[in-house]
Parts: C-alpha cells; structure tokens; sequence
C-alpha cells in the first residue's frame, strides 16, 4: 500500500454495461480487488446485466397481452429512450413486477461477488431483504425514507467487498419495491450517504459527463466537474448518465460523486457544490430528449377549472407532465399544449378520454409523438441576459421551427419537429462554442 495515501470508503456503482458479460464482470471484480488491496474499503453496487430489465418487462407484457386482440398489443416501448414500459400499472401487478425486474441486479450481485472470490478476494452479495433499505411509495418508483447499514458495516470490519444488488428495497409492509429506472444511481449515492464515504464512483461506459452526447456531436468534451443544479437539469433533460434523484441525494447529503469510465482508470467528471466562479460559464452542456409527445386540447372553455381537471386526471395516473404553452382565450375558448414522455403517451390519452371536456361540442385533442426537445444548461444563464435569443436564432439560422418554449434560471428548453433533433443539438452545441470546451460568458 503507498504510505502516503490515507485509507478511504468508496462506494462504487456499476451500471448493466459494464457488467453486460462475464468477462466484463470479472474486469469489474479484478478493479473491484485492486481498489480494495490499496488499502480502501469498498462497497459495490451494480444493475442488471444489459438488457435484462427490458428482458424481464417484456415477458410480463407478453403475459399481460394473452387474450388482448393483436390491436392492442402494440407499444410499451420508448423510441427515444429504448427502454420497455410496463403494459398495466395497478397496485397488484407493480407489486409482482418489482419482485421480477429486481431478480436482475440479483444475479449481478452474485456474479460479481463470485468472481471477486475466484480471484482470491472475500465478497458477499447482499439483496433486497439484506440490504436495511427502508423505502415507501409505489412499488415501481419506490422513495428511499432510511437505510440501517450495520450489516454493511460489519462486513466492511472483516476484510469484505460488498457487492449489493442495486435498485430495490423493501418497504414497510416487507414488500419488494424498485426505486425507477436509473435506481441503482440512487442506490448507490444513498448507501454512500448513510455509510458517510468518502467517494461514490459511478462506473459507466463513458467516460464522464459531456458537454453533450458524444455519440452524437463528436466534438463533445468531458467536463472535469458540474455543479449539482447543472447536473439535475441535465439530467432530467435527456442525459442518461445519472439518475435525478441520485443527483438530489448527492445534494442534499454533501456525497462527492464522481462519474467516471469502468473500461479505463482515468478521471472522469466530479459531481459538485456550485461555485462562484462557475456563473463565469455561460453554458455547460446541450441535451437531446426523443422520449417526449406532445398533446393538445383545442377549443377548450376558459373558465375556472378546465385546465385543473386535465392536470388532476394526469396526476392521479402518475403521468408526468412536463411543458405546458396554454393561448391567450379567445371568445371564451382557448388551446393547451402539453408534453408526456412518449412511453406514457397511450395511457395519457386513455386518461384524458374519461374527462367530460372531450364530450364538449368543439374540443379536440390532438397529437403528436415526433418530436424532440433540446436543451441548453448553465448557472452562467442566472447573472446573464440573451443566452434564449441567441439559441432562437442559430436554430433559426438552420431553419428549424421552434414549437413549444420552456426556460428557468438555468436552462432554455425547445420542442422541435423531432428529425430536426439532432441537427438542432449540434448547432446549439457549435453555435455556443461547446465544442471548444464550456462556453464562457463574454
């Protein structure tokens, strides 16, 4: 061990990427080792191995589908996102849904802790009922009220590697819950919290945060660090690299996150308090999101209450709204246009058909799945005028038409036609100088 480095706990998280295949599962344990033969004490947490959540969804949909006529079987898939959704959300069914997409991170588990053991490492899967995880809330988008880690830590005292099944917990009732797509994010950075580490690494397949999606715009750059609030727009915006509530974990409880590359050793993005010379970056990054559709009701009474009914319909389905444009009234009517994730777009619709509105002589609704909202993030946005009148006019410039607007203090977002998508995020990316690092104001 180098003497002058001090012991840490580490909470590492590797996403199903990185745990895709068995060779893949044993780099994990051979990094896993090394971190732990330098001295640290460390906790893993993993998802389900590549596509096996989709796996395990899609086979409750297909049971789901016996007996429903072909017609009706189609959807539960997110273009944008590539992610299956589940075909029915009651109670009952989400309960026995969290029991089997859970079973993936299980298996993971156990991988991950038998190939630490076959290298000559002591480890320990622990699961669900293991892992003193208190949450509450749906079964599928399980809240985190508490976690006991006396377990954890007493197998950290003895010399073991945990490797814990991420994404689950239990709740009050002694229930199998899931903490939403991304949870094992949340797993991860909340374990970190409540064991007080010193590092939560989010291991990933990139190499950290981007100025946009590589992939996409190749002259992206890796940040070497991103406030909290920049992150959390990001990503509720598009980016897939963090969880959102993973992020507000890291908040709210002070956990130094860094994401960062689990096919190199190099440094990836830290995951940081706002500082006052980051408003001196106009820009941080630009974020692309297909998993949006938009609906509009048109022709609407404007009266009071016309637009709460709408909103509490969607709400009690726990359908998330997201962009709202409501026209100024026009003798007596008006039009509203909305947008929900693409994948909640049916049963949006099935929501909305039980409304007396849609019975009201001249009310429409319409809608519209192709579309993609772009957005640029900055705290620099907070202390400077014109950041939205400039991404109006490069995407005017590439003759892209602009349909619906939605801006905070530090984000300006758009919905545009969604093959003008990705053309859009390059030219806001070149157009603000991303692609020569942050943009800085001027």
């Amino acid at each position: 061990m180098d003497a002058q480095k001090s012991p840490v706990l580490v909470v590492q998280k590797y996403g199903g990427s990185s745990v895709a295949t068995l060779e893949r599962i044993r780099a994990v344990a051979q990094r896993v080792l090394d971190r732990q033969r330098s001295g640290d004490q460390v906790v893993v947490v993993v998802s389900a191995m590549s596509g096996e959540t989709n796996r395990l969804i899609e086979v409750a949909n297909q049971l789901h589908r016996l007996g429903r006529d072909a017609g009706q079987s189609a959807g539960g898939i997110a273009r944008g996102t590539g992610w299956v959704a589940p075909l029915r959300r009651d109670d009952e069914f989400e309960r026995e849904l969290s029991q089997l997409v859970s079973t993936g991170e299980v298996v993971s588990a156990a991988l991950v802790a038998m190939a630490i053991q076959d290298l000559g490492g002591q480890a320990a899967s622990i699961v669900g009922h293991q892992l003193g995880m208190t949450t509450a809330g749906s079964f599928t988008n399980a809240r985190i009220v508490r976690i006991d880690a006396a377990r954890i830590r007493e197998a950290l005292a003895a010399g073991t590697v945990v490797v814990c099944a991420g994404f689950q917990g239990l709740d009050q009732q002694g229930n199998v819950t899931t903490l939403g797509r991304g949870g094992s994010d949340t797993s991860a950075v909340a374990l970190a919290a409540a064991l007080s580490a010193d590092e939560c690494e989010i291991l990933t397949d990139v190499d950290g945060v981007f100025t946009s999606d590589p992939r996409i715009v190749a002259d992206a750059h890796k940040l070497d660090r991103i406030s909290h609030e920049e992150m959390l727009e990001l990503a509720s915006l598009g980016s897939k690299v963090l969880q959102i509530r993973s992020v507000e974990f890291a908040k709210k409880f002070a956990v130094p996150v860094h994401v960062r590359s689990s096919l190199n050793n190099q440094p990836g993005t830290r995951i940081v308090p706002e500082t006052p010379d980051m408003e001196a970056v106009l820009v941080a990054g630009v974020a692309l999101d297909r998993d949006e559709a938009k609906i509009t009701l048109t022709n609407c009474p404007d009266v009071p209450g016309t637009i709460a009914a709408v909103f509490s319909a969607l709400g009690e389905r726990g359908i998330v709204v997201d962009m709202i444009i409501q026209n100024a009234s026009r003798e007596g009517h008006t039009d509203v246009t909305f947008t929900v994730p693409e994948a909640e777009l049916q049963r949006a619709l099935e929501t909305l058909g039980t409304l007396a509105l849609l019975t009201v002589p001249g009310v429409t609704m319409l809608t519209d799945a192709q579309v993609a909202k772009i957005s640029i993030v900055g705290v620099g946005m907070r202390t400077h005028a014109g950041v939205a009148a400039k991404a109006f006019t490069i995407l005017a410039s590439e003759g892209i038409n602009i349909q619906m607007v939605s801006t905070s203090e530090i984000k300006v977002s758009v919905v545009v036609d969604e093959k003008y998508g990705e053309l859009a995020l390059r030219a806001l990316h070149a157009g603000f100088g991303l692609d020569r690092g942050p943009a800085r104001a001027s």
